[in-house]
């Protein structure tokens, strides 16, 4: 079975991305398929990027950041669970991102974006050019949920409609068909 590693890549307090990361994590534990590992952003607390060397030397000499690349090299893909912020994804998935070279290239992604009415697809759009700079395909295919706080019930809980839950599966089985092929194309390395 291939890792998958789901980023939730919002860190405020009052934040709802771990009930939506907690939704499509067990999505995709039920398709099949994928070792799945849930990376929270907020939990990790990587610090503005502290590296001297630039990372595609992979010359870390801080801790979190030997342990966050090793986290990201095991993995074969992605889904990012991204909130819009300003029309773009939060900063700490960027400077996520910008933390590794090499360790993100050659494996696919999958996107879950929420937001109001464009449903964070300006975030993902905006995710998808910095994750191709990185060697990393960005699906098509994609969770785009709009005025996602109806789907939270009184438990906390994320519960959305079937159109999302048809998106996640269609963008699941898509993400097993790309990292098949590039696994093929990183063992050719």
């Amino acid at each position: 079975m291939y890792n998958l590693k789901i980023i939730n890549s919002t860190v405020r307090p009052s934040r709802k991305g771990p009930l939506v990361t907690a939704w499509i994590a067990e999505i995709a534990r039920q398709h099949g398929g994928f070792n799945i590992e849930v990376l929270d952003l907020a939990e990790i607390k990587l610090p503005f990027m502290d590296e001297p060397a630039h990372p595609r030397l992979k010359q870390y000499v801080h801790e979190h950041t030997k342990k966050w690349s090793a986290s990201i090299d095991e993995a074969d893909a992605f889904i990012f669970v991204t909130a819009e912020y300003d029309h773009s994804y939060p900063a700490p998935l960027k400077n996520a991102l910008q933390y590794l070279v090499q360790e993100w290239a050659y494996k696919a992604a999958g996107i879950v974006s929420y937001g109001g009415i464009s449903a964070g697809t300006r975030a993902a759009s905006h995710l998808k050019s910095d994750l191709i700079a990185l060697k990393v395909v960005p699906l098509f295919e994609a969770v785009n949920i709009p005025f996602f706080d109806q789907f939270i019930n009184e438990q906390e809980e994320f519960e959305p409609n079937e159109t999302s839950h048809k998106a996640a599966q269609t963008m699941l089985t898509e993400l097993v068909r790309w990292t098949k092929g590039m696994t093929a194309i990183r063992k050719n390395d």
